[in-house]
Order: C-alpha cells, then structure tokens, then sequence
C-alpha cells in the first residue's frame, strides 16, 4: 500500500481562502494585542505594593491602626531605629559620634517631634539605639525607600562600631528592595527552564521556541490585563502575586502547549492539511484544555473571598494569567504551527499516512502493572501518601519577621542585635490609635495593662489620637503577644480603641489565615467539582480526581515539614503557605486528572471496555502529562532561588505536589480507581450503563481491540 504523498496545498476556493487567511488573521490580532499591551505592561511595577500593610487581614485591628495614622496630621510616619553597637561596650567617642550623626539626620530631615531623638542606653552598656521617624515621606515609596537610605547614608561605624538602621520603615524598605528585584531573575530564570525543557521534550531545533514565543507574548498581555484590573478595581498588586502570576503563564501555558502539539502532531498522520490536523487536535483537546483551565481560575477566583489583602489579590491576578495563558495557546500557539507546517517538528516530522514507531512505553508498563492489581496499588499509595501527610505534624512554627528572608538585611540584623541588647523591653512600639475624646482613659489604661513598660502619647486631632506602647517582652514572644491580647481586651469596647504594630501585625495575619483556610477551601473544592461534573457528567469520577488532589496535598506538605527546618534551615512556616498551596495543588493537580479522564471517556465513548479505556488514555497522555508536569514542577521550584521564605515554601510544595500528582497519583492511584471501579466510575452517566457506551450498543468494528494503535505522545 502506497503512502499518500504529503502535500500542504489547501483546497480551492473559499474554503482554501479562508484556511489561509485565518491564521494570518489570528497572528494580526495578536500584534494588534502585544502593542496595546506593551505600554500598560511596563507600568505594572508602578502599581506593586510590598508593605507590611498591603499583606494585612482587611478587617482586623491592625489594618485599621495603619489606614488611620495615614489620615493623622503627617500622614504616615516612616520610624526606624538607628542602632549603635560595640560587642565589649561603647566608648565615649562612640556616644559622641551617634549623637553628632544623629543630629545631622534630624537637621536634614524633619522629624516626628522636631528636636533629635535622646539615645536609650542598654544595660549591659554594649549598645545605643534611637528611635528616628518621619512623616515627610509620607505614603509615596520612593521617599521612603529614599528617606531610609539617606539616614543609612549617615549612620556609619567604623573601627569596631557596628551601626544598623531598622524599624517598620527599614523592614519595608529591604522588602521592597527584594521584591523590586524579583521580576527580572524569576522571569529570565523561568524562560531558561522552560526553553530547555521543552527543547530535550521536543528534539527540534525550532518547535521548541514557538510555545515559548506564545507564552512571552501571554505574559505581556497577563501584565497588562493585571494593570488594568488594579486601575479599574482597585485589585492590589504585589511582588508576590505578580511573580506567581509569571510562573502560572509559563508553567500552565506549556502545559496547554504540551497537550495541543501532542495531539496535533497525532493528527498529522491523519489528515493531508495542517489547518485539519490542526482543527481536528483543537476539537480533541479543546474541552480539556477549557475545563482544565477553568478549574484553575476557578480555583484562584475563590481567594476573592479571604480577608487577606494579598490572597485576595493574588486571585484574580493569577486568574487572569491563567487566561491569557489559555487564549495564546489556543489561537495564537495553532496559528503559527499551520504557517509553520509539518517542516516545524523537523528533524522528526509526521507524514500524512504514517504509522508512529512501535514501542513499549513507560507508561504502558506502569499502567500494566496498576491494571494487574489495582486494590493492591491503590492502597499501598494511599498508605504512602497518609504516612507522608504525617510531616506536616513537624512543620515549624509560624514565621517570625526576622526568619523571612533568605539573606537576612540589615533592618532585620538591627533587629537581633535589638532583641539580645534589651531582653527586658521590646524596641519594636505597640501602636494604639484611640478616639480623642477617650485618649486620656486609654492612655491610663494602657500603663495599667499587664506586660506594658511604657505608654505615651505620640500625636492627633479631633477624631484620632495615636499612643505608643512599650512592652515587657521582646517583639513576637509569647510575652509580647499576651500584652498586645490584654490591650485589646482593655481597650476595645466603650473606648474604641485599636491595637496595632508589627508584631500585632503578624498576630492578625496568622488568626485571618485561618479563617480564611476555613472559607476558601471549600469554595474551591465546590467550584472545581461542578466543573468536573459539567466536563465529565459523572459524579463519581470527578469525586475520585478531588480526593487523589487533597491527598497530594497533604502528602506535599508532610514533605516540607520534614525538611524545611533539618534540610534548608528554615524556622518557621508561612501562615498562608497552607491556603496558597491548597489552591494551586488543588486547581492545578485536577489538571492532570482532566487529561486523563477526558481522554478514557473518549475511549470510552468509542467503545473500549473500562480497563482498556483507562489503560489506552494513560498510554497515549502519559508522555505529554509527564512532560506537562516536569515543566510545571520546575518553573515553581524557581521560587526556591528567590530570596524570601515565603516564596521559597510555596516554590518547594508546589513543585512536589506536581511531581506527586504526576508521576504517582495520577499515573498509579487514578489509573489504578478507574479499573478497580470499572464503568462505576462513570455513574451515574450513561457510560456506567453495563450494556453499551454511551447507552448504544458498541460497534465489533471499533473495540479497543480492533482499533489502530494510537501514538504514545511526549
């Protein structure tokens, strides 16, 4: 039998016309695209805002403390400590040359009560701190960041005098620093991953750059679309949620990439046109691809509903991603490939009419094994994923300000060396903003408060007076924690008072995040299951993919709390690390699962028995879902190189989670489900019906037995 000879000439007429126009058209639009969105992408950075305050709960105290003291008389004061050190005790010309500094700083610059500072000597006679603080900057952050360094510009040591400038302003302003440097490393570190993993994927020298070009032009457009939700609806935008944002275009993207090309270059050896292969691969794989990243915004549009300002940000940007990331690779990904041809997969190009070598895949191994005994897989892995859901029982405790970053700054060096000079006062103020009418009383009670060293009045007007708190305790001890409850206990109610700081802070982020994990999770679980059951129409198939997710989420974070502390050193854990990585395992780990099923219910659909349906769909998606994981897995762990704590957990449980689903869940434990429960996995749809798929009799002609043997794809 002869090959029919490959020809890429479309028909005639208009049907010819349109195939080759369309594309052409597809590409225009997406020009048009990229240079309305270049513009308004460049000024995503503008908009970022890392400070404490921008990650705080929406309703608890301490946001309230910082939206007012903004309104006072000043607007919001940038406070530091400017901190003078010498290990075996300071000598006079020490005192003399942070006093002479000191007074320069407060004649350059106008500071919170007009005069300089007085220094508050330790005990132990080693070290000298004042506490320095501005309203001139106000809220814009470049003054502050510049207020910041100018005061490090001037307090300099010297000969055995260590001097550090710390305080909320200086914590900001080393955040900022780490976030504003984030953008450019991640975004060339995860191009760099992405490129060589789809160039070993792939084996082409040209195939592999199309679905990077697509998903930069998706990350443009994602920018864009991110500045345009922050100027419309007021969405916060944060170096966080922007960096996610990056690693979801990319990583989700290619994923889409993975699955089209996969199923295209199926298609080529089915049809004689590229545009018919191509819109035979689309109508294939589309559904998947729409319901797989429809869970995944789903999902993220769920954080809408924290009370964290950054999850709740975080949602609808990384959404947005997500569908940009969609609509690139389903129009803009199709059209260049039919420009392109089939000479695009050279050197191994599929010819029209050509069979794919035979070969014996891993994944017909793996999915043989789990056939021949599926109970026995299905409950050694479950065993395996509880007994590493058991880690999280080690996971440290909540991150403390100064374990947060990677390479600790010098606000945060200011901080210990605060901490171990005065062991009997906290050098990080309690801020209490009370009505003016009852500053006096909370002021008296206040001094009265169990575990308070000092209070005092700092500044006001007619609604609001703002107090500040000395504690007994070193900031976020269980002493300093207990004083700033017993505030809160004593000044709320008939004096309408509100307890805020740093610590405070940080007491608030870890009580909203558990509400939220309370809220948030079973929205997601909800929202993803009426996807699931819409695309599969089975209720117990898209229960069977949701518990296969949690348990990978359970099991991944079991892994981080067995080596965060012991392996990388890590002292404490992100209270939103729970939350976050529930989310994106959860939405993103039901993408492999949706692979999988659509394609058994399409063998199903054709005719084959249950367990050649579940064994033919992990064969012919095994390759591509590897590769699709892979690729995810490593542009997440690209947050392992980034410099803050938080990043770097979130980075390290996805990617696990990712691998997990890959290469156990859905490889062993689905597979494993499905054939143990047969055309149950269906119910109550028509294809659990015993008699016929699809509630028709099945075709001898087109059993799983019979039909041509499908290319293992990836």
């Amino acid at each position: 039998m002869k090959t029919p000879v490959t020809t890429e000439a479309p028909s005639p007429g208009r049907t010819g016309a349109r195939r080759r126009a369309l594309p052409w058209l597809v590409v225009v639009l997406w020009i048009a695209a990229i240079a309305v969105a270049g513009p308004l992408a460049g000024k995503l950075g503008d908009v970022q805002q890392d400070r404490a305050v921008d990650y705080l709960p929406a309703g608890a105290d301490s946001t309230q403390v910082a939206e007012i003291r903004d309104a006072l008389p000043g607007g919001e004061a940038t406070e530091l400590v400017v901190v003078y050190h010498r290990a075996d005790g300071l000598t006079g010309a020490d005192r003399e040359t942070a006093a002479g500094q000191i007074a320069r700083i407060a004649r350059d610059h106008r500071l919170t009560g007009g005069d300089a500072p007085e220094g508050v000597p330790s005990r132990d006679g080693t070290t000298l701190m004042y506490p320095v603080a501005s309203t001139a900057p106000g809220q814009d952050e470049d003054a502050r960041t510049d207020f910041v360094a100018e005061v490090r510009e001037v307090a300099e040591g010297g000969g055995g005098l260590d001097v550090e400038v710390g305080g909320p302003g200086a914590l900001d302003a080393d955040a900022q620093e780490v976030y504003g440097s984030l953008d450019g490393p991640l975004l060339y570190t995860t191009i760099a991953v992405v490129a060589v993993l789809l160039i070993l994927i792939y084996r082409s020298p040209l195939l592999w750059l199309v679905p990077l070009v697509v998903a930069g032009v998706a990350n443009t457009v994602s920018m864009a679309a991110a500045y345009g939700l922050n100027q419309l609806f007021d969405t916060p935008i944060s170096g966080q949620s922007s960096g996610v944002m990056t690693i979801l275009v990319f990583g989700a993207g290619t994923d889409y990439a993975l699955l089209l090309v996969s199923r295209y270059r199926e298609e080529l050896r089915r049809h004689p046109l590229p545009y018919e292969a191509m819109l035979a691969a689309v109508r294939g794989c589309g559904p998947a691809v729409l319901a797989s990243s429809g869970t995944v915004a789903a999902g993220l549009l769920c954080l809408l509903a924290a009370d964290l300002n950054s999850s709740r940000g975080m949602g609808p940007v990384a959404a947005v991603g997500v569908v940009c990331a969609l609509l690139a690779m389903m129009t803009l990904l199709p059209a260049i490939l039919v420009l392109l041809g089939r000479r695009v997969f050279w050197p191994l190009v599929p010819r029209y009419g050509s069979a794919p070598k035979a070969r014996r895949s891993l994944f017909t191994a793996m999915g043989s094994s789990a056939g021949r005994r599926p109970l026995t897989v299905l409950t050694g892995g479950a065993a395996l994923l509880g007994a590493l859901a058991l880690g999280t029982l080690a996971l440290p405790d909540g991150l403390k300000q100064e374990d947060s970053f990677i390479d600790r700054p010098e606000s945060i060096s200011a901080m210990k060396t605060l901490a171990a000079a005065f062991p009997e006062r906290s050098a990080q103020p309690i801020v209490v903003i009370a009505p003016t009418d009852r500053a006096d009383r909370a002021l008296a009670e206040a001094r009265d408060t169990e575990g308070v060293a000092a209070a005092e009045r700092v500044r006001g007007d007619k609604e609001w007076t703002e107090l500040s708190v000395t504690a007994e305790h070193p900031p976020q001890t269980a002493g300093e924690t207990a004083t700033i409850e017993a505030l809160r206990d004593r000044l709320d109610g008939d004096l309408g008072s509100y307890v805020g700081g740093p610590s405070a802070q940080e007491l608030d982020l870890g009580d909203t995040n558990a509400r939220d994990r309370l809220v948030v999770i079973p929205l997601v679980l909800v929202s993803v299951l009426l996807i699931l059951i819409a695309l599969l129409r089975s209720l117990v198939a898209p229960l069977l993919l949701l518990t296969a997710v949690v348990a990978v989420w359970g099991a991944s974070l079991g892994i981080g709390g067995l080596v965060f502390e012991p392996l990388f050193g890590v002292e404490g854990t992100d209270p939103g690390l729970p939350l976050l990585s529930f989310v994106f395992l959860v939405a993103l780990g039901v993408d492999y699962g949706i692979f999988l099923m659509h394609r058994m219910r399409e063998e199903s659909l054709s005719g084959a028995e249950p367990r050649d349906a579940a064994l033919t769909a992990l064969r012919t998606t095994g390759g591509v879902v590897a590769s699709a994981g892979l690729v995810l897995a490593a542009t997440f762990a690209v947050l392992l190189n980034m410099p803050m704590v938080q990043l770097f957990e979130l980075g390290f449980v996805i990617a696990v989670g990712v691998l997990l689903d890959t290469f156990l869940v859905r490889t062993y434990l689905v597979t494993s489900a499905s054939v143990a429960l047969g055309r149950r996995v269906w119910w109550p749809g028509p294809l659990s019906r015993p008699a016929a798929a699809g509630g028709r009799p099945v075709p001898v002609e087109t059993t799983a037995a019979e039909r041509p043997e499908r290319e293992p794809v990836g």
